[in-house]
């Protein structure tokens, strides 16, 4: 039996922002059985857990705040652990993205160390639209993936601390991570939603369903 015809479990964490319905809708295109979930004693059972978001670092990481230490748990166990927009912003250190101006930087799950910068006041913002993908270096979830398209919204971007953690780069007048993944490489994200990025997003998300099977 192939990876195509085996199905991943995969549980989608619903913690108040996402795109839960396309995320979890593209999922299941991709070949996963998904659950929505709220509740982190739900992740150990899960073959990989998909961190989706939209929004505000802060909300995020405040909505989040319950699930902090099972994701953690998850992570450091070799969960794949995939965060899609805001939700690959707080898998990293801190962001810029405080709620009020001289607040501070957020604080993120850091399971990716480095920093959200917003793009400077010579780019128009949020960064929305189709734009492409420069695969910087081999992952999983790249497979069959350079040069391809993909669709973003948001004003943030991530600067990792070790540029080994950078697996694609987009040019918006800078180039910019637009999919990260940690030192161990089970955790991962991408800036643009793969769920509307047409048979780009969708072949990423079977790289996702396909690197679930072969991990458990």
């Amino acid at each position: 039996m192939n990876a195509r015809q085996t199905t991943a479990e995969v549980v989608v964490v619903d913690y108040g922002l996402g795109n839960l319905r396309s995320v979890t809708r593209g999922l299941e295109r991709a070949g996963a059985e998904v659950r929505l979930t709220a509740d982190p004693a739900e992740f150990g059972s899960a073959d990989g857990i998909v961190l989706p978001g939209v929004g505000a670092f802060s909300e995020g990481m405040d909505n989040a705040g319950p699930f902090r230490d099972a994701l953690e748990e998850e992570a450091e166990a070799g969960t794949p652990l995939f965060g899609i927009c805001l939700g690959m912003q707080m898998l990293l250190t801190t962001s810029e993205e405080a709620d009020h101006a001289g607040q501070g930087d957020a604080e993120g799950l850091a399971l990716v160390p480095g920093k959200n910068v917003r793009f400077s006041r010579d780019q128009t913002v949020p960064h929305m639209g189709w734009n492409e993908l420069d695969v910087q270096r081999d992952h999983p979830l790249v497979d069959g993936i350079d040069g391809d398209y993909a669709y973003f919204v948001h004003s943030y971007y991530a600067v990792p601390d070790d540029e080994e953690a950078v697996v694609a780069t987009t040019d918006y007048g800078t180039d910019f991570a637009s999919i990260v993944a940690s030192e161990e490489g089970n955790v991962f994200g991408t800036q643009f939603h793969p769920e509307k990025s047409g048979e780009t997003g969708l072949q990423i998300l079977r790289n996702y369903v396909d690197y679930c099977v072969e991990q458990r």
